[in-house]
């Protein structure tokens, strides 16, 4: 008898998109074809008119636990994810007290996590100037990559907060990452020059989410990205260039991947659906780092995704409590709750929208994570993988609300937006973990380790 069955879907896997019904034993699948038997399994699920896609592999979220929990939780995070589609997530280092920078921090975190979290987790390791002595030890510990950050970050009046890098520390930072075999992830964006622009523009105005735009130029993230780039090229690193907001950005990692080095691209679904115009009707609740850019910039954006060269679709979830977004646009906190909807968002505008093949949709938002990273028997529909999976309702409209965000703040920039598909069902290793209606109250989530 098998666990579950899941019947008449439009399965996408490796080799393309059929219809087929899906047969789950002890989390893993064991049989995709036709017209498999009701009785086999102890639960059935009817999929038609769905389309099922491994679930996402989310490689940018913020969970602030411990230390934040005030902001985010494992719980209520992981209940976010559960209902936006996402069967796994790479966690970032910052926003934990004490952010996960040694093998300590790690394991307060770890031991915190598993009793949590709803969908399965894995874990990046911090890299700062202070660190560098600890890269070895949290490859002990089983994150499965770093995060480096070359824009200003943490807050220094804390003595466990992370911190960002100095040219020297990213330089040995890399060299020491390359030793564990491990990918290590870059913020980019240029210090000095987006903090005194910011100064600037705080003191003289005016206070808009545009001009907040305005202080953090293209120029500044690109400036980041050579340099990461050129500083990644001394050593054998393999390079994740996270949250590319500009196309300039994504093109200087093609370069260097045509000239053959391991670097590979990261977008969030954000930078795709919204503007800088509309940003000052949204409110701060849009404000991230770095900023959404124009029109222009969004449509060669989609133009760069569909050419391959954007690698990973995140969220970039990253909360926080509501009065840290009250005040002006320069002051409040910049970050997006984004985990509950950039995988129905973004099927909606690749998808829906602009006809992306499904094979692409699923390469960007789970198979390339899955084998990046390292994350064995994931983001992928065949035999003998975990059972992550999606029921999505290609044609089924609905409208965030505040009431239905599991966040533990509801806020969210999309709250009031129509989106034309909807998550059905989401399957963390066979576990119903969301039913359309409700979210499991069971612990289900695994951590996931890369000793």
């Amino acid at each position: 008898m098998y666990d579950l069955l899941v019947k008449n879907g439009l399965v996408v896997t490796e080799a393309g998109e059929v219809y087929a019904d899906i047969l789950v034993k002890d989390g893993k699948i064991s049989a995709i074809g036709e017209d498999l038997k009701n009785e086999e399994a102890a639960k059935v699920i009817d999929a038609e008119g769905m389309v099922i896609t491994p679930g996402m592999i989310d490689t940018h979220a913020h969970f602030s636990e411990p230390g934040r929990t005030e902001w985010e939780g494992y719980d209520t995070g992981t209940a976010a994810a559960a209902k936006g589609g996402v069967t796994s997530f790479i966690e970032m280092p910052l926003n934990q007290l004490p952010c996960t920078q040694d093998g300590e921090s790690l394991y307060i975190k770890l031991e915190i996590e598993k009793e949590k979290i709803k969908v399965d987790g894995a874990s990046l390791g911090a890299l700062t100037p202070s660190n560098l002595d600890d890269i070895q030890d949290l490859s002990d510990g089983g994150v499965v990559g770093y995060k480096a950050f070359m824009s200003t970050c943490g807050d220094r009046s804390l003595d466990n907060d992370m911190e960002n890098v100095d040219d020297y520390s990213l330089w040995e930072g890399m060299r020491r990452i390359a030793k564990t075999g491990k990918t290590l992830g870059v913020h980019c964006e240029n210090a000095k020059i987006t903090d005194t622009l910011g100064a600037i523009a705080k003191a003289n105005g005016p206070d808009t989410l545009k001009a907040y735009v305005e202080s953090r130029p293209v120029f500044t993230e690109v400036e980041a990205v050579k340099r990461a780039i050129y500083l990644a090229q001394q050593t054998d690193v393999k390079l994740n260039i996270c949250h590319c907001s500009c196309p300039e950005a994504v093109e200087e990692v093609t370069k260097a991947r045509e000239a053959g080095f391991d670097y590979m691209a990261e977008s969030c679904t954000h930078y795709f659906y919204f503007h800088t115009d509309e940003l000052d009707d949204i409110g701060n609740t849009a404000k991230c780092s770095p900023p959404i850019r124009d029109l222009a910039n969004q449509e060669r954006m989609w133009e760069e995704l569909f050419k391959g060269n954007i690698h990973f679709i995140g969220s970039d979830h990253s909360p926080c409590t509501p009065d840290l977004k009250e005040g002006t646009a320069f002051s409040a906190w910049g970050g997006i709750s984004a985990i509950q909807n950039s995988y129905d968002i973004f099927f909606d505008e690749a998808v829906n929208k602009r006809n992306m093949p499904l094979k692409q949709f699923v390469d960007v938002t789970a198979t390339n994570a899955a084998k990046r990273f390292g994350l064995e028997n994931k983001g992928s529909i065949q035999v003998g993988y975990d059972a992550d999976l999606v029921l999505i309702d290609p044609k089924a409209s609905y409208e965030v609300t505040t009431e239905g965000l599991e966040y533990k703040n509801k806020i969210s920039a999309y709250v009031g937006r129509t989106i034309g598909c909807q998550i059905k069902t989401t399957i963390v290793r066979g576990n119903v973990v969301y039913d359309g209606e409700k979210v499991t109250e069971e612990t289900t989530g695994q951590l996931i380790l890369n000793k």
